[in-house]
């Protein structure tokens, strides 16, 4: 099963993510994680990317759908795939289903946490003041949640429209958006 996880920075997805990984066996491709394994690697592909973090530039498309296409190969007898930051563009969406109809499959379901996003700012705020973590600071957060809205969230009506779209409460505790996402898992097999 692929499915993509969908909602603005601090919405849960790594926690339902994590939980996903532990109770499933599916394998979390996090563009983030997959850019560093990359540098860490040292392969032709991680030194590419070094250098265009280096220099302060966004990673292409095509590069992240070959890192993903590297995870489709290596972990092959997976039983699952979870595709968390990616897609962020109609563009990338449009890659993304390519690449996996070139492996017979597709993307499954979209589990899209749907919260409150006053709520959320004031949370990152909270654990800002708390904990100091610079990526919870109120104006990072702001410009991110703006990308989110801008970039990804033009991707929700088009999932919905394939009826690949479900809607999980994404404000509640965290075993509630857990039951919630394991009922659409159900249902979407």
């Amino acid at each position: 099963m692929n499915l993509i996880l969908f909602g603005p920075p601090a919405a849960g997805k790594g926690t339902q993510a994590k939980r996903l990984v532990e109770g499933h066996g599916f394998i979390q491709l996090s563009t983030g994680d997959m850019l560093r394994a990359a540098v860490a690697s040292g392969s032709e592909l991680g030194n590419k990317v070094k250098a265009i973090l280096e220099e302060g530039a966004l990673v292409s498309d095509e590069i992240v759908i070959a890192l993903i296409d590297e995870q489709l190969t290596k972990n092959a007898s997976a039983p699952g795939f979870i595709f968390d930051g990616f897609p962020r563009t109609v563009g990338q969406a449009e890659a993304l289903d390519k690449l996996l109809s070139e492996r017979g499959s597709e993307v499954h379901l979209v589990l899209r946490l749907v919260v409150d996003e006053a709520q959320l700012l004031e949370r990152v705020t909270k654990r800002f003041e708390e904990q100091g973590r610079k990526d919870d600071n109120p104006e990072t957060f702001s410009f991110r949640l703006e990308k989110y809205n801008h970039d990804t969230a033009p991707l929700v009506p088009i999932y919905a429209e394939r009826g690949k779209l479900v809607e999980v409460d994404g404000m509640a505790a965290i075993e509630q958006v857990s039951s919630g996402i394991e009922r659409a898992l159900k249902e979407a097999v």
